[in-house]
């Protein structure tokens, strides 16, 4: 059963001793020196790599969902793929036994013309391609499945009921599929009280939380600093209520105010959300 949220707060501080949290600047350059970390990223793998891991114990397939949308005029549309694909990196690393399989790019949206940024599915077909998905893990010698998004559609539905049938179709077979929701709604819910005790604004999509974690991980290649001072979007609104008629929308795609984001910021939010992550899947997958 998965741990009861007092216990993933509780495991933050001894789970982030564990982290090996990547260093600020994005992607490596192609022909640069190879990492001392581990490899634990499946796409980066061969197959015999593959094969070698698996007879090493690491058997679990961490499952990472982006997505492709505006994040606001300071944030690069892969916001999302870019910060989820670093996240499960360090999820793995933290944990020992998995892997990081690759980050899928879309999720539950909606196009749209005014705010042209994003690209996305239906929560039918994210049903269909998670199952799938985790069925060709299976397939490949995995014994556990886990899977996370960084992007709200579809959370926790979808991959609920996904990790719910799986897992009982695999049970008698010693697989398990399991859905990990504290790397996005506790660990955000958290940050965000986090941010009021500091006196900023907890914000909403395009706001401080992933407009520090982007300036963490990728600086100025994943956010336009010169946009930065002016990225206020419009106010979240209280549960109900309708927008003031007299006070003209920015409509800008930011739902509060990234101003006040930060690099180091971005690393409390970035650790909080990997630690969260790996108490509650040894919770669910003892080692």
């Amino acid at each position: 059963m998965p741990l009861p949220l007092r216990h993933h707060r509780a495991a933050f501080s001894l789970a982030l001793a564990a982290v090996v949290a990547p260093t600020s600047g994005g992607a490596q350059r192609p022909g640069a020196a190879r990492p001392t970390q581990p490899n634990i990223e499946f796409e980066l793998m061969t197959w015999p790599e593959v094969k070698q891991a698996l007879a090493a114990g690491k058997t679990t397939a961490l499952f990472y969902t982006g997505g492709t949308e505006q994040r606001g005029p300071q944030n690069v549309n892969g916001g999302h793929n870019l910060m989820g694909r670093e996240i499960a990196k360090a999820i793995a690393l933290g944990l020992g036994n998995a892997l990081a399989m690759p980050v899928l790019p879309y999720t539950p949206n909606n196009a749209s013309a005014a705010l042209p940024g994003t690209i996305g599915l239906t929560p039918e077909i994210l049903g269909m391609v998670l199952e799938r998905l985790s069925e060709q893990a299976i397939a490949t010698g995995f014994k556990h499945v886990v899977l996370m998004g960084d992007h709200g559609g579809g959370q926790p539905n979808v991959y609920a009921d996904v990790a719910r049938k799986l897992t009982e179709k695999y049970a008698a077979q010693g697989i398990t599929v399991h859905y990990c929701d504290a790397v996005y709604a506790t660990a955000n819910d958290d940050f965000g009280t986090y941010l009021e005790t500091i006196g900023l604004p907890a914000g909403g999509h395009g706001s401080i939380s992933d407009t520090s974690i982007m300036l963490y991980l990728g600086g100025a290649d994943w956010v336009r600093l010169d946009e930065l001072p002016k990225a206020e979007g419009d106010p979240i609104l209280p549960r109900g209520a309708r927008p003031d008629p007299s006070v003209p929308r920015k409509a800008n795609g930011i739902s509060g105010d990234a101003r006040k984001a930060s690099a180091d910021l971005g690393k409390r939010a970035f650790d909080q959300k990997v630690a969260y992550a790996i108490a509650q899947i040894r919770g669910m997958i003892p080692r």
